[in-house]
């Protein structure tokens, strides 16, 4: 049987909508299609058509690194069809791939879901901007279509850090500098020290994984720039949470004063499988800086803002449970992920069983 080339498969991908490619050893390829793992009508791969495929779109570079540390990411452009971000690794000694896809067009705001009350944070100054939920949720495309409405919009210069370079900007009314880690800048944090000599207004940083890269960033913040970040958390309280622990508990008094002045946004996101048509739809939770809620970060009094967030509409502001539960009532996700992604599965019931009463 002739071997399957990656040409090939990437063009089902794109045919077909997926959003990854899984190729691993002893198994036909496989891939996600509106959240569900679909494998492909083909003989298993073997250990041989594994490294073929992988040699094909890798780099000599990349694979000695795959060597060295068993395993390697980056970014790769289907010729002008689409880019993915590649994630070559070793499994029980065999060569296995992940492939997701990046999209070239961008998809706007109303398109993603997100309120227009988000696009005002867009044309504020300076501050800290968070997109946060799980792996696969949507933040990446979140985060490029809030560059690209500041690269038509603004005359910025837009200085993003990436681990790889995920959607390519070009320069529209804005500059935008894209640099990736490892290839132009060794780590996130040298990076975003390194922008601020190269006059930046805006700065996307693709993962603030470690405790120098979030203070490099909340610095970059205070110091007069428009920063955006991503968290692998669940909720804008517990991303406080998350960075105000990630600092030694002599510095948290100071990092808690830093993010009350800096923190001007938290979107929390999850990606369910709509029931209405194919496809996914995003839920959000959205917290927006005011005065009650810098002051609740201050104090370290995280476990209130939930309550101030259910109460913020009038400032764009909602919890991921009533995005959840809108979602529900408009018949477009189901009840089983509206009471397995909600965070009060029992007010949820409870809210549903009074308005069928009321009914």
């Amino acid at each position: 049987m002739p071997k399957l080339e990656m040409g090939d498969l990437l063009d089902l991908v794109l045919e077909e909508g997926a959003s990854d490619l899984h190729i691993p050893c002893f198994s036909p390829p496989v891939i996600r299609h509106h959240g569900e793992m679909v494998p492909l009508d083909t003989d298993p791969m073997e250990p041989e058509d594994t490294e073929y495929l992988m040699k094909s779109i890798t780099s000599e570079a990349n694979q000695q690194k795959l060597q060295q540390d068993g395993g390697v990411d980056f970014g790769f452009a289907f010729g002008d069809k689409a880019r993915f971000r590649v994630s070559v690794f070793k499994a029980k000694g065999n060569i296995g791939m992940v492939l997701r896809t990046i999209p070239n067009t961008l998809l706007s705001m109303e398109q993603i879901g997100l309120p227009p009350s988000v696009k005002d944070i867009l044309f504020r100054p300076r501050g800290l901007v968070l997109v946060t939920g799980p792996t696969g949720s949507g933040k990446s495309t979140t985060l490029a279509s809030m560059i690209d409405i500041i690269n038509k919009e603004k005359k910025d210069h837009i200085i993003t850090i990436e681990d790889p370079i995920e959607f390519y900007h070009q320069h529209k009314s804005s500059v935008v500098t894209q640099r990736e880690i490892h290839n132009d800048v060794p780590s996130f944090a040298e990076a975003i020290r390194r922008a601020l000599r190269q006059d930046p207004d805006t700065i996307l940083v693709g993962e603030m994984r470690d405790l120098e890269t979030i203070g490099a960033a909340i610095t970059a913040a205070e110091t007069g720039h428009l920063v955006f970040g991503t968290l692998h958390t669940t909720g804008a309280a517990e991303t406080v949470d998350r960075i105000v622990d990630s600092f030694p508990t002599t510095q948290q008094a100071q990092v808690r004063t830093q993010l009350a002045s800096t923190l001007i946004c938290v979107i929390s996101q999850v990606l369910l499988k709509r029931i209405d048509k194919k496809g996914r739809v995003a839920a959000f939770e959205i917290l927006v800086q005011t005065p009650s809620i810098s002051a609740l970060i201050r104090d370290g009094k995280t476990f209130r803002i939930t309550s101030d967030i259910q109460t913020g509409a009038k400032w764009g502001m909602n919890t991921l449970d009533s995005h959840l539960l809108q979602l529900y009532n408009d018949g477009k996700i189901s009840y089983g992920d509206l009471i397995t992604k909600c965070r009060d599965a029992e007010g949820i019931i409870a809210n549903i069983k009074e308005a069928m009463k009321n009914k």
